[in-house]
């Protein structure tokens, strides 16, 4: 699969995404050890489901993939999502779906790019989060990367035979502190 360099860190960069990585996505989003912390194990992903969503879903000012600077090997996904460009808000989603790179920061470096982006270049002035209780590695990146507790949803998501509360997290721009994208000329 073809790659391109659009945000560009210390060891990975974002690359647009495209539907030709929608077997690995696929393999991904029916693995529980990536989907019960999205909140998305009840859901059937199949591969023609995941190629219509990701031909569909196209946008091209806000989905990455992942993508390793050493291999060039496409590791997760990371987007601002739902943007209101009249509030200047968006929400942002991410997962890194290989296993081997789990628990080893790269997740905290493409938020940074992202965010990096989403202040500095697409003027966005809020983001925000929601996450399972649950997901403690989530919660320790977030708040490493700026992001503050806005609230709680009580026993609002069923996974596994049990509820859990939903925490919602947001990041300012005035909270943004960072010179992550290696790239830029200014």
């Amino acid at each position: 699969m073809k790659y391109f360099k659009k945000l560009l860190g210390d060891r990975i960069y974002l690359s647009p995404r495209n539907s030709g990585d929608v077997e690995l996505f696929t393999e991904w989003l029916n693995d529980f050890e990536t989907t019960d912390y999205i909140g998305k194990s009840a859901e059937l992903i199949t591969l023609e489901g995941e190629k219509a969503f990701l031909e569909g879903d196209i946008k091209p000012t806000s989905t990455f993939v992942i993508v390793t600077l050493d291999q060039d090997q496409m590791i997760g996904t990371v987007s601002l999502e739902s943007i209101s460009w009249t509030d200047r808000t968006a929400s942002l989603g991410i997962f890194i779906g290989d296993k081997n790179y789990r628990s080893k920061g790269y997740g905290t470096e493409a938020i940074n790019l992202i965010l990096e982006y989403g202040f500095k270049y697409m003027n966005l002035h809020s983001i925000k989060l929601d996450l399972l209780e649950i997901n403690e590695r989530a919660l320790k990146c977030y708040k490493k990367c700026g992001f503050k507790e806005a609230g709680r949803r009580r026993q609002c998501k069923f996974v596994n035979g049990k509820y859990y509360d939903a925490l919602m997290m947001d990041i300012l721009k005035e909270e943004f502190e960072g010179d992550y994208i290696r790239n830029k000329n200014v």
